[in-house]
């Protein structure tokens, strides 16, 4: 019996738009276990991100609770939100988030600095994970001189090179063409593979989620069991 790594309880999100309160979700319910790679689909302005987000302890639910490995993320600290963020988990945005004046393997190498950790500790650790990505002779290379493709390797080089317990990524391929976006996703779901880290991907690219092992619709405020054909 696989263990669940997330399990959420009737989570409801509100937002105060203009005066009105917006619901985003209601009553949400979701268990994702360890080492499954799980798409999540959904028309835009559904709740992908803000989903994600929640998960991610970027932002808290209006109603609800979230759970990670049985902990409520509610009942953490901002510090401890810190951490978790930090230390047990890896985010992959549409758009890189590289520090533009830094290398490659200086940006991966930066959660581990953010963590405490010595850089003469995390430089071989950053060129072993950008070794993995396909990136090995870029590792000197600003982000400005990298392709869409080798920087979002780099970021996903970077969201695991802590050994986290889960990635989420939102809309990892949106931002690369078609070709550009297979090869990262099939990297990622690689990853998932090999390390066995959860994965969970918000994207609106059909052929990356129909090769996840789960597929869940965001429709009308529920999740829902989807498959592509």
């Amino acid at each position: 019996m696989m263990a669940t790594v997330y399990k959420l309880e009737n989570v409801g999100k509100t937002f105060s738009v203009a005066g009105e309160e917006l619901e985003i979700f209601k009553n949400l319910n979701l268990d994702v276990e360890k080492g499954e790679a799980l798409a999540i689909v959904g028309s835009s302005g559904s709740g992908k991100s803000t989903l994600l987000h929640l998960m991610g302890a970027l932002d808290r639910p209006s109603r609800g609770e979230i759970l990670f490995a049985g902990e409520s993320l509610a009942s953490m600290s901002q510090a401890g939100q810190a951490h978790f963020r930090n230390r047990r988990l890896g985010f992959v945005f549409q758009f890189h988030h590289l520090l533009p004046e830094f290398s490659a393997l200086e940006n991966v190498a930066l959660p581990g600095l953010i963590a405490g950790r010595k850089m003469a500790e995390m430089l071989p650790r950053a060129r072993q994970m950008l070794e993995r990505v396909g990136l090995g002779s870029r590792m000197g290379s600003r982000p400005a001189t990298l392709s869409g493709g080798e920087r979002q390797r780099a970021a996903i080089a970077r969201a695991l090179i802590l050994n986290p317990e889960v990635i989420l990524a939102d809309e990892p391929t949106g931002n690369l063409d078609e070709h550009t976006g297979a090869q990262v996703g099939e990297l990622l779901l690689e990853l998932n593979r090999e390390l066995g880290m959860t994965l969970v991907v918000v994207t609106h690219n059909q052929d990356l989620a129909a090769r996840m092992g789960r597929i869940l619709e965001l429709r009308g405020g529920a999740l829902y069991e989807k498959a592509f054909s």
